[in-house]
């Protein structure tokens, strides 16, 4: 099956905390204006954006089911590739009808989509862009607007809806997978990342401060989680995440915490970025960027502590369980 492998833009630098950190002194080019501002963001905790692969549909009454989902069945506006705007009943059928998706069910439909283990290619994917609370949700849709135009007009058919229902603003953008042309989109890591950098770059041109480094270059640990999974959890439905804090709370209970082999993997990690800023900042002073250095040698040395799934949850469970116990106890003063 031909796959539709997107260019990556080399215009938007991507720093690699980790791998500059590898290289010895006399392998490592020189930074240059483009990562200095990126730098700047990331040590300045400008707010990141988030650009995730949420679902999608590899049959019919899937891709019903999304648009459902995110066009909150029928009470929100969704605007489409053409630029038609449609709320209300129906939008399902009609997208299916006028996407042709009913031929493409048909094409996924091979021998080896069949085969166990193997599941049929989606007929759709659901994007979703997001930023933290706060930012404007008008802006927020504007920058989407600008990223599926300059990424899929004329190509791949898409429609979008802008949620404002929870506290973080965010854009679902339905794409249809195969082109007009009849090639697939494969999205691969580095394509969302360059996605997340042309977001971001977008919000940046509206006024709006936005960045886009990878979680472990911010000290970031808590794992992502699958599409199911992180839509419940934002639901407030998750099981699995209602399951895992159960493990963790009898595991309190009875004084310890089960230890986690992810823990070594993740110390390991933080001491390679921690190499990675060391270098950077190192290399900041050779090209005479010393406050831009400062900065970096804070930002290292004031990543938030390693912590597993489970270590964090544990200390949700214990910060609630103290809060409540001072509620107790101004009850009966």
């Amino acid at each position: 099956m031909t796959k539709r492998l997107l260019t990556i833009s080399q215009d938007q630098a991507w720093l690699d905390i980790v791998s500059y950190g590898r290289r010895g002194p006399g392998q490592r080019g020189r930074l240059g204006s483009a990562n200095y501002e990126a730098i700047a963001r990331t040590t300045g905790n400008i707010p990141e954006v988030m650009v995730k692969v949420t679902g999608g549909g590899r049959n019919i009454r899937q891709v019903r089911d999304e648009i459902d989902y995110f066009g909150r069945n029928g009470t929100l506006e969704i605007e489409t590739d053409d630029g038609e705007r449609l709320i209300g009943e129906g939008i399902p059928k009609q997208l299916i009808d006028e996407w042709n998706l009913e031929l493409e069910r048909l094409r996924g439909a091979s021998p080896y989509s069949s085969k166990p283990g193997r599941k049929a290619p989606r007929i759709v994917y659901n994007l979703m862009f997001s930023m933290p609370a706060g930012t404007p949700p008008q802006k927020v849709l504007a920058a989407v607007k600008k990223f599926a135009f300059e990424k899929f007009a004329l190509a791949h058919r898409y429609a979008m809806v802008l949620h404002t229902d929870q506290k973080h603003p965010h854009v679902h953008l339905l794409l249809k997978a195969r082109s007009e042309e009849g090639v697939r989109l494969h999205i691969t890591k580095p394509v969302l990342r360059e996605w997340r950098q042309a977001f971001a770059r977008y919000l940046r041109e509206l006024g709006v401060a936005a960045n886009a480094t990878d979680r472990k270059s911010r000290g970031q640990t808590r794992p992502r989680k699958k599409d199911g999974i992180y839509r419940a959890h934002l639901r407030g439905e998750s099981t699995h995440m209602r399951a895992r804090a159960e493990r963790v709370a009898a595991d309190l209970l009875h004084g310890k915490l089960t230890p986690e082999t992810a823990r070594a993997k993740l110390l390991k990690t933080r001491e390679e970025v921690r190499r990675g800023w060391k270098a950077i900042s190192e290399q900041l002073i050779v090209e005479g960027q010393p406050r831009l250095a400062e900065d970096v040698s804070r930002f290292a040395a004031a990543l938030p502590p390693v912590r597993t799934e489970r270590e964090l949850i544990a200390a949700a469970l214990v910060a609630r369980a103290g809060r409540l116990r001072n509620q107790d106890q101004s009850k009966t003063r």
